[in-house]
């Protein structure tokens, strides 16, 4: 019997019709075809995995994560400017901790996304889960970062050694705090006490000598200090109450 050509090829488009094949974005499904893999829609950026343009506003939510704007407002705001959910933490930085946007409270623990991130906790897993803290201080820059989860959360400017007495580079941890520590070595007082894993190096804030002169804050930005990392006023007390015993810290 022959077969119509032509019937063929309409049964075959039509086929392709009722059987549409699934859409994939980076080897995972894309319902949208916005080039954002569903399970990244859900979990990350927690936009409309069934609308390739979540806000409506004529651009994918695809272009608009990938140009730093925000998927979720119509108007042409910045992911670091926009805070949907109004907890303190933008919407950039909803993404890099995978908190939703969309809740104040993404676990549920009683506390803001914000709030539990400012104070070193996992704003997503609760239970007093502790996000990584961890410190890198630049010695060309004069500059030390404070990290979560590897993340550059806060930077101070910082004194350390000078040429003669340098501070010394590698990988450290903290070994111990003491709230005003005394140098018998040079005979001041060394307040915020973060003692590393280098013989007689720590990071502290600005010294304060036995006749009450603390060296003054001009000194940050230049290695003027005996190997130690000085840190300002509000910055050292800063980076004591926020970095436990066992932190990393890279000197480079």
């Amino acid at each position: 019997m022959l077969i119509n050509r032509n019937l063929i090829k309409v049964l075959f488009i039509a086929s392709w019709f009722f059987f549409v094949p699934s859409v994939w974005a980076n080897g995972l499904p894309d319902a949208d075809r916005d080039a954002v893999p569903d399970k990244d829609e859900m979990e990350i950026y927690y936009t409309d995995p069934y609308n390739a343009d979540t806000d409506g506003d004529s651009y994918s939510d695809f272009d608009e994560i990938n140009t730093g704007f925000s998927p979720h407002n119509p108007a042409a705001v910045k992911l670091i400017d926009s805070d949907l959910d109004m907890d303190g933490l933008s919407d950039a930085w909803e993404i890099k901790f995978k908190s939703n946007p969309t809740k104040a409270d993404s676990d549920g623990d009683g506390f803001n996304d914000g709030e539990e991130v400012e104070a070193g906790f996992d704003p997503v897993k609760g239970d007093g889960y502790k996000l990584d803290v961890s410190l890198n201080i630049n010695l060309a820059k004069q500059t030390l970062d404070y990290l979560l989860n590897g993340f550059v959360w806060r930077s101070f400017p910082v004194s350390t050694g000078k040429a003669s007495t340098p501070t010394p580079r590698g990988t450290f941890v903290v070994l111990n705090k003491i709230d005003r520590a005394w140098s018998r070595t040079y005979g001041l007082w060394m307040p915020y006490w973060l003692g590393l894993s280098s013989p007689g190096i720590g990071i502290h804030e600005l010294p304060v000598w036995p006749s009450g002169y603390r060296e003054g804050e001009n000194h940050l930005g230049t290695p003027v200090s005996h190997g130690c990392i000085r840190l300002g006023l509000d910055s050292a007390a800063y980076i004591y109450a926020h970095t436990e015993r066992g932190a990393k810290v890279i000197i480079y």
